[in-house]
């Protein structure tokens, strides 16, 4: 028998990235990605960045396959979630750097030229503190790092530029009702204490993006689909849901499944120099919502 752990997502602004990584323009997909979500209670359960997905001292060949960490068993969720309120495009003019910036000690250490321009000013300065040091014009962060053809030092390819200019998205008034299907109910009552008392901040795809609200909702009997027909839509930010919408859901499904799509956001590794996500298959339907369907109660907006 499977259990469905029901999560609410919903807050001013979210971003689910799934094509573009540190890119001028960044996007955001229409609703949240497995990846993400995973993410999201791996952060809940204080998993560090280089868990894997199973434990780390593999069994000889020949025997069985070693046991999943909470990770994996996280990864192995059947992952589902509808659209009950899918929110409005935002696209956000952002720009970063130029002017004049404060100087730190890496910025020295990765760049000798930047070093040799403040020289004078570290000379005469005293104290046992680095002290507030100024490039007036120069980009505050090193970016490009490179290696200096004459000393070998680790350098920074452009130091005296403008403003990077780059285009971002979110959803706005968004709300997202999100199942991970598992055989286990006590792992997924684990995940969702987890998420009512977090070891480390949580958010809708950025840092930017906190959830607001209600979180976790419950813990029901029975597959994806059944808890998304049986449950009634959430309210959206005017605390309204339309009894007779028919929202979108997205179900993962085995690749046989008929009219099965490919998405690119089963993790695999969330090691913060190499992460890594895979295939997984899902189909997109409408949802009839029942009419004994269950009422949300007590719902923090």
């Amino acid at each position: 028998m499977t259990h469905v752990l029901l999560l609410r997502l919903a807050g001013p602004l979210q971003s689910w990235g799934l094509t573009s990584r540190f890119a001028a323009r960044r996007d955001s997909h229409s609703r949240p990605t497995k990846s993400a979500v995973i993410g999201l209670c791996a952060a809940a359960l204080g998993l560090p960045w280089t868990t894997g997905l199973v434990e780390a001292d593999r069994p000889e060949e020949g025997k069985e396959r070693g046991k999943p960490t909470l990770l994996g068993q996280l990864a192995e969720t059947v992952y589902g979630v509808r659209a009950d309120h899918p929110g409005v495009p935002v696209r956000d003019y952002h720009t970063v750097g130029a002017g004049s910036y404060p100087l730190r000690p890496r910025d020295l250490i990765t760049d000798h030229r930047r070093a040799a321009a403040v020289s004078a000013g570290l000379d005469a300065a005293t104290g046992d503190t680095f002290g507030d040091h100024t490039l007036a014009g120069w980009y505050g962060a090193p970016k490009k790092i490179t290696t200096d053809p004459h000393s070998g030092a680790l350098v920074s390819g452009e130091l005296h530029r403008s403003s990077l200019i780059t285009e971002r998205w979110y959803l706005a008034d968004a709300t997202f009702l999100v199942g991970l299907q598992h055989d286990d109910d006590a792992f997924l009552q684990t995940v969702a204490r987890a998420l009512e008392r977090p070891e480390h901040l949580l958010w809708l795809g950025r840092k930017s993006c906190p959830p607001s609200g209600t979180l976790v909702l419950k813990t029901a009997l029975g597959d994806l689909e059944t808890a998304f027909r049986t449950h009634r839509l959430l309210p959206g930010s005017d605390g309204a849901a339309d009894p007779t919408r028919k929202p979108w859901a997205w179900l993962q499904v085995p690749p046989s499944e008929r009219g099965a799509t490919p998405v690119q956001d089963q993790p695999v590794s969330f090691d913060s120099l190499r992460p890594q996500h895979t295939t997984r298959w899902e189909v997109r339907h409408r949802v009839t919502i029942a009419g004994n369907a269950t009422d949300w109660k007590d719902i923090i907006p």
